[in-house]
């Protein structure tokens, strides 16, 4: 088990998170939670990378809740593509983005999924299997973090875009590379904002979409 205790370091990351993305003491206590239930569940099933386990509220909070800045206004359902631990769609549950669809196939982790969700009681639907096995339905925003490349990720969105929805993906290093690949198969208008938690990465915000030679 994982003690309540938090160590300097996760302190630290705590409150650079509350600095950067302040949220009421519910909310933090939440995630809070979320963190203790990630490192006990972590000791047996792979959520998070060991070398991440410190800095949780930066690596994989911050960065997940600093999309919701990002989201257009929409009454639409909002969809994270394979959210594995529940980056970025929990976290931003969490924060209050409503009506949050998670996509996941792996059955351990939908089973730890739908504990936080239980736990922290969350209103979230979780879909349970490969995202092209889900029935398509209007989105208005789809998102997906450490996926797949930008080319492929636009493919599996685009069962849930309408005329107005739009993508978000955070990428690393190679967000302009993956764009020009991208680029080559689909048309799009491309929104570059820059990421709070990491100077090389850039989250991307895309919309109507058109394929190449369609």
């Amino acid at each position: 088990m994982i003690r309540a205790g938090i160590r300097p370091l996760r302190v630290n990351m705590r409150a650079e998170f509350l600095a950067t993305f302040p949220v009421s003491r519910e909310t933090e206590a939440k995630l809070a939670r979320y963190e203790i239930m990630l490192l006990e569940r972590n000791q047996t099933l792979s959520l998070i990378a060991p070398s991440t386990a410190e800095t949780i509220w930066t690596r994989h909070f911050l960065d997940s809740a600093q999309l919701a800045r990002l989201l257009p206004a929409t009454e639409r359902p909002v969809v994270d593509i394979g959210t594995g631990a529940g980056f970025p769609g929990l976290v931003l549950a969490i924060v209050g983005v409503p009506n949050v669809h998670l996509i996941e196939h792996n059955m351990q982790k939908v089973a730890f999924l739908r504990s936080v969700v239980a736990v922290l009681g969350l209103s979230v639907t979780i879909h349970a299997m490969k995202s092209d096995a889900v029935r398509p339905f209007y989105a208005g925003v789809v998102m997906a973090r450490a996926l797949k490349p930008l080319d492929q990720l636009i493919a599996l969105g685009r069962r849930f875009l309408g005329p107005d929805s739009v993508c978000l993906f955070p990428k690393g290093r190679r967000a302009e590379e993956e764009m020009a690949a991208a680029a080559g198969r689909w048309h799009m208008k491309a929104e570059r904002f820059p990421s709070v938690t990491d100077p090389e990465s850039t989250i991307f915000r895309l919309s109507n979409f058109a394929e190449v030679g369609a």
